[in-house]
């Protein structure tokens, strides 16, 4: 059985940026399909840090209180231990809005909210379980994409194509186009450990390393800095071991028990797309700018990118016109700077985060300890970023406005189920 659909707008990736657009299109009248590759959303290790920056777009959304209603945890200050002094690295509470917590959801969680709130609005569809694999082109325009789900050929033509499917995109390959890589010298292990009633670590722990320790409730999830290309060789579980003791004596024991399986390799990639567009295809999120772990950002850089693609082609998509290249090149004119900023202060903290020789607290620490004026500046950079994106949901509104009095729809869309589903549960 084979799918053809057509549409305004098609995803490829459902995660947080092809999520957050398909919401935001669809809130505004615009056709839109969105393509997941997996039957689900729960995959363990993925970014799962919201910042306020996000958390005020939910807001504007009216989706705040639904994201604090699953499960999460709050920090209003991220603190540093370095060989047992503790610092703030960032300070939220004089953040303006109404949020000023940085918050840990599971990505799943994150996820369903976004794709239960789009999928309220009748011409937004989730297809699931089907693999992008080839662009669908007219002449040098791509008109659309195509793939395999669990029964069969999908084919999906759009006035715009979206790539949003993460660091390792098939439709970026599909498409031709690589991205400039930028050295990294840092790797992450990501690894589970087990919590007991009463049990506390900090949040991050430096001096001998880096470790970053994530309460889940009911086990911690840790993240620990090594070199690139360091974990290698027979004794590389041990030198893990050691390492982290090191950083952490409380947290030896349970360090110990782990088994070379539990632990699970990160490999940093900095990289972004000198160019995010073609005729026909925009790429955001992760697709466009692989980013570090460091300070957490992808996710809301991401949801970033996706509000600004959505403010500034849902009014061409809801006038039934195609966008441009040069549209495309607004959003990545408006995205660019913010991406290069935030890789650029990325790289310059790859040297502290893997530092394991010093005694000495850097004085960039010293200061952040000293004067609590500048953990409520990394406060605001952290949690806000370098250009905040808002949704601007007056515009929305009028977007919706046009769609019903010019009848804008595509041909597809009204054969299928409203609701998210699998191609096999297609007719």
């Amino acid at each position: 059985m084979s799918i053809h659909l057509e549409t305004d707008c098609v995803i490829a990736g459902g995660g947080p940026a092809g999520l957050m657009l398909g919401l935001l299109l669809a809130r505004a009248g615009v056709d839109v399909v969105v393509v997941e590759k997996h039957a689900d959303f729960l995959r363990d290790f993925r970014g799962d840090t919201i910042h306020p920056s996000t958390q005020n777009i939910l807001d504007e959304l009216g989706l705040l209180d639904d994201f604090h209603a699953r499960p999460h945890a709050d920090t209003d200050r991220v603190t540093l231990s370095w060989r047992g002094t503790e610092i703030t690295l960032a300070d939220f509470t004089r953040l303006p809005g109404r949020t000023r917590v940085l918050s840990f959801m599971p990505q799943w969680d994150f996820l369903d909210l976004l794709a239960d709130a789009a999928d309220r609005h009748p011409n937004f569809l989730l297809i699931r379980s089907t693999k992008i694999e080839r662009v669908i082109r007219s002449g040098d325009r791509i008109v659309g994409v195509a793939g395999t789900g669990t029964d069969g050929d999908v084919e999906i033509r759009a006035r715009l194509v979206v790539g949003a499917d993460g660091r390792d995109s098939t439709l970026r390959e599909a498409a031709g186009v690589d991205p400039i890589v930028i050295a990294t010298s840092m790797d992450v292990l990501w690894f589970r450990l087990p919590k007991t009633p009463g049990d506390r670590h900090p949040f991050v722990q430096a001096g001998d390393g880096l470790l970053i320790t994530i309460d889940r409730g009911d086990f911690f999830q840790v993240a620990h800095v090594i070199g690139a290309g360091t974990w290698a060789g027979d004794d590389r579980l041990s030198r893990m071991k050691e390492r982290v003791a090191r950083i952490s004596p409380p947290v030896s024991d349970a360090v110990d028990a782990l088994v070379l399986e539990d632990v699970h390799l990160l490999r940093v990639r900095l990289e972004r797309l000198r160019r995010w567009y073609t005729d026909g295809l925009l790429f955001i999120g992760d697709a466009a700018h692989a980013m570090s772990p460091a300070g957490g950002v992808g996710i809301n850089l991401a949801i970033q990118d996706a509000v600004a693609a959505a403010r500034l082609l849902a009014p061409i998509l809801v006038r039934g016109e195609t966008p441009r290249p040069s549209d495309l090149r607004r959003v990545q004119r408006r995205r660019s700077w913010p991406t290069r900023v935030t890789q650029f202060v990325q790289r310059r903290i790859q040297g502290p985060l893997l530092s394991t020789g010093s005694r000495r607290m850097p004085v960039p620490l010293r200061l952040l300890g000293r004067f609590g004026v500048l953990s409520r500046a990394t406060g605001r950079l952290v949690g806000l970023g370098v250009r905040p994106e808002r949704v601007g949901v007056e515009s929305l509104r009028r977007g919706q406005s046009v769609a019903r009095r010019t009848g804008t729809r595509s041909t597809g869309l009204g054969q299928m189920s409203r609701r998210s589903a699998s191609s096999s549960e297609m007719p």
